[in-house]
């Protein structure tokens, strides 16, 4: 299994801080609630919930909703149709991305939910 490690490491994780800081700086200019922000920043974490049918379908859940694949198809479509809740739910899943990889969880391999692109959490 690979993963990223030293410099590139590091690099991956500044890099997430940048996406949770341009993403909350983009939804400071939606018309939308920071209690909106509050409430949904976490809901990415659900997926966890996977964990509980194994390794593989928590894997599957977790990466599903940590890739910024979602968001970003997420905040197309709310500038495309200019829906503003679209673009700030997209936002503040990208933030809570960035979160996440700022604090060194990445996306997760099959192999256990410690063990990420990032490398394994808590080493």
């Amino acid at each position: 299994m690979k993963e990223a490690a030293g410099n590139i490491r590091w690099v991956l994780r500044i890099e997430g801080v940048a996406i949770l800081t341009l993403s909350s700086i983009a939804f400071a200019h939606c018309e939308a609630s920071w209690t909106l922000f509050a409430i949904l920043f976490l809901v990415p974490d659900f997926s966890l919930i996977g964990y509980l049918l194994g390794s593989k379908t928590g894997a599957i859940a977790y990466n599903i909703t940590h890739s910024l694949i979602g968001p970003l198809i997420c905040i197309g479509a709310g500038l495309l149709s200019e829906n503003s809740l679209t673009i700030a739910i997209g936002l503040i899943w990208s933030a809570h991305i960035g979160f996440d990889r700022g604090l060194g969880y990445g996306l997760k391999y099959q192999s256990g939910f410690r063990y990420t692109h990032l490398g394994m959490i808590g080493k």
